[in-house]
């Protein structure tokens, strides 16, 4: 729906990180916002930057819009599911 306001969300994670445990972690930490509020995206362009014991994963955003809130900070711990940022799709 256009003009509606979604949460960008920690995704799942991969299943190999149950499997090896080498960069599994409970929490991911906020590394970077790559985005500032106003600031229009394009779908699947990075919006934050997670990190993950050895692990960097750049979040995209899904769909088209402006970001309209950030919801986290650098140096936060977020898990699967935790809303990142407030966007208004196009």
């Amino acid at each position: 729906m256009v003009g509606a306001i979604v949460d960008v969300v920690v995704p799942g994670m991969p299943d190999c990180w149950e499997s090896c445990g080498n960069c599994a972690a409970d929490a991911l930490e906020v590394a970077e916002i790559l985005v500032a509020p106003g600031q229009r995206v394009e779908a699947w362009e990075p919006v934050v930057v997670l990190e993950a014991e050895k692990t960097a994963y750049d979040i995209p955003t899904p769909d088209p819009g402006v970001v309209r809130e950030i919801l986290v900070r650098p140096g936060e711990r977020v898990t699967v599911g935790a809303p990142l940022l407030r966007l208004e799709r196009d």
